[in-house]
């Protein structure tokens, strides 16, 4: 009886899970960073800054750091983990010795990559909804934005890793991400930069997330919010799709 490929990348999931139930420590440490940043800058040198576009700079910086929250549990979990399965301990040359093929693992690791940043995401949008860092009922929709935030992320991460040679390999993950991380309107809008780099921050997958979910949590819905959220959506789709050819050609040959 044959199966769609990818049909059974819930497997995966739920293998990934069983791993992880004796180890949540591990996880939820993520969700420290992000808060330091608030708390140091939003609320620290925000004292100095006072307010950004009609708000609090706190405000302001929140939902960018809940989508830099959600970028960063989606990708950690993308490429540190799926490099140590794939080229260490060869989980997935077990794994395909069952039923399940290179799609099932591509969406399985895409899936819980994105559970992952969800989970930083859920923490820290509690804490700043208690802390009158949310100002509209759309923030209710901050955490799927964050969903699809991690979906994108975790398709690029999922793709990345199979590139991934050595652990030094990471060190260009890292310039990368470090840069996005800084210079995606996380901790100043877009309007002081130059005209001509306001265009290369446009494209910036994390600056697509960091509007999405900051037009939620500070009510200024609009139809481009479906632009972001398609952005985020269809490179994670290719992601994945990429993932699934490189790793069928790393694996089944």
């Amino acid at each position: 009886m044959t199966t769609l490929a990818g049909t059974r990348g819930h497997l995966l999931f739920e293998r990934n899970l069983m791993v992880y139930r004796r180890a949540w420590l591990i996880i939820f440490s993520g969700l420290f960073e992000p808060l330091f940043y608030l708390f140091s800058l939003g609320f620290g040198l925000g004292h100095f800054v006072g307010r950004v576009h009609g708000v609090t700079y706190a405000s302001y910086i929140a939902p960018a750091l809940l989508a830099s929250s959600a970028m960063n549990g989606a990708i950690y979990d993308a490429t540190t983990n799926v490099f140590w399965k794939l080229r260490y301990a060869k989980v997935y040359d077990a794994v395909l010795a069952t039923p399940l093929g290179p799609a099932d693992v591509a969406l399985g690791e895409t899936s819980w990559a994105q559970f992952r940043g969800l989970l930083y995401a859920a923490g820290f949008i509690v804490t700043a909804a208690s802390l009158g860092l949310v100002h509209s009922w759309w923030g209710a929709l901050a955490l799927p934005a964050a969903v699809v935030v991690g979906f994108g992320f975790a398709g690029m991460g999922i793709a990345a890793s199979t590139f991934i040679r050595t652990w030094q390999d990471f060190d260009l993950v890292q310039l990368v991400q470090l840069p996005m991380f800084l210079f995606s309107a996380t901790f100043y809008p877009l309007s002081v930069y130059p005209t001509a780099l306001q265009w290369v921050v446009r494209f910036s997958p994390l600056y697509e997330a960091i509007v999405l979910v900051r037009s939620f949590t500070l009510g200024t819905v609009g139809w481009t919010n479906l632009v972001d959220a398609g952005y985020l959506v269809v490179l994670g789709a290719l992601g994945i799709r990429l993932a699934r050819r490189r790793m069928a050609g790393l694996l089944l040959t």
